[in-house]
């Protein structure tokens, strides 16, 4: 075993400093698949996407009325006679100057039309039209290529397809896309104490509720989670399953023991089997975040990423969803940032924080006068899962911070971190 390059009395490596290391130095994997377009929602693009036809590929009313040549309708009121009636997915063939077409939204405009009178502005009967007000070139049309013209770029490798990127592709004729191939992702968990939900408790055990949490997470991107089962707490049965499993995954996740107990295996078995390169964070919850490679058994000039969560279920979950939920972004060839948040004014004081940024699980709501605050939960030990639940987001408080009521501080939704 090489010696620990950590000791600990190491120091706490500030969050953003370990997120730029981490997000920088992450492999992007290699692979791409092809995919039904209905599939693709969630995937990371292996490839620039442009547009291959016109959108809309002709022009087309936008309004429930009558296609005119505008000039024909100049001295308005004026009535015409209508020759014709086009509904959407029919053609019209060419208006003749002096007439109107009775046209209906999304229909293809009639050759020599070139606006559209809404039919709230006309009168009819007897086949013809009154048109009450005159009306512009292009007045209610949309042009062929007014949304998209063939070539514009769309989308860069790497974009994630959210559903109206997939109603893009849809819209140039796409029925299928090359996406990056999902990450394959295990997860570890470690621990004597841990029995699967189901079970009866005996003393001294508790549920592996991290496993399903962490799993659900997963399930939300586009990777493709492996249940590596529970490591007990011994050093050398940790080692063999993080090298067996270097050889089958991409990224190994694992929660618990990573901190300086006696029965705390994780961080010296990682040091054994690969390298160990970022350890302790300055972060509350989640202090004890590791990060490094393991080599593969078979060929260990190859190597998996390595995450080692703390076990708590909400330093877990928070060190998850802030840092390695970014990292595995990246490593399918997308982008690693910052989870978005917003500030929001604050509706409690509390003293000076400590030497790590703190995120509280925190609530927003409404005061009495109607203006948005967000307060913490009452509940802020990092065993508390049930707060996460309670909770709507993350308020960020920075290192030697004390709040006042009404102070501004960035919250970070649920909703940013889940998706």
């Amino acid at each position: 075993m090489q010696p620990s390059k950590f000791t600990s009395g190491s120091a706490l490596t500030p969050v953003d400093s370990a997120c730029r290391l981490i997000w920088d130095s992450v492999p992007r994997i290699a692979g791409a698949e092809t995919v039904d377009l209905l599939a693709a929602r969630g995937r990371l693009l292996a490839e620039d996407v442009r547009a291959g036809i016109d959108v809309p590929p002709f022009a087309n009313s936008a309004m429930d009325g009558y296609a005119v040549r505008a000039g024909d309708v100049r001295a308005a009121p004026i009535t015409l006679p209508v020759n014709r009636r086009i509904a959407a997915g029919q053609t019209g063939g060419e208006l003749p100057v002096g007439e109107a077409a009775r046209i209906f939204t999304g229909a293809a405009l009639p050759e020599g039309a070139d606006a559209v009178v809404m039919q709230e502005n006309c009168q009819t009967g007897d086949g013809k039209v009154t048109v009450v007000k005159p009306v512009s070139p292009g007045e209610h049309v949309r042009a062929a290529g007014d949304a998209l013209r063939a070539g514009d770029p769309l989308f860069r490798a790497g974009h994630r397809l959210l559903p109206q990127d997939v109603g893009v592709l849809a819209s140039i004729g796409c029925a299928d896309v090359l996406v990056r191939r999902k990450l394959r992702v295990g997860l570890l968990a470690t621990g004597d104490e841990l029995i699967a939900p189901g079970k009866p408790l005996q003393p001294g055990q508790i549920y592996n509720g991290n496993f399903f949490v962490l799993t659900s997470l997963l399930r939300n991107l586009p990777v493709a989670p492996f249940d590596l089962g529970v490591a007990g707490d011994d050093l050398e049965q940790t080692r063999r399953i993080l090298l067996d499993a270097a050889g089958e995954v991409d990224c190994i996740v694992s929660t618990g023991g990573v901190s300086v107990g006696d029965e705390d295996h994780v961080r010296a078995a990682v040091e054994s089997a690969g390298e160990l390169q970022l350890w302790k964070l300055a972060i509350k919850p989640g202090k004890p975040l590791a990060y490094g490679r393991i080599r593969q058994a078979q060929d260990e000039a190859r190597h998996a990423t390595f995450f080692g969560l703390p076990g708590n279920p909400v330093s877990a979950f928070v060190t998850f969803a802030l840092i390695v939920r970014p990292a595995l972004f990246r490593m399918m060839g997308g982008t690693a940032t910052a989870a978005a948040g917003y500030r929001l004014p604050t509706g409690f004081s509390s003293p000076a924080s400590g030497d790590r940024q703190e995120y509280l699980r925190a609530a927003v709501v409404t005061d009495a006068q109607g203006n948005q605050q967000v307060r913490p939960d009452e509940n802020q030990s990092s065993g508390a899962g049930f707060s996460l639940s309670r909770s709507s987001g993350l308020l960020v408080v920075p290192p030697h911070t004390a709040v006042e009521r009404g102070d501004r501080l960035m919250f970070i939704p649920y909703s940013e971190l889940l998706a």
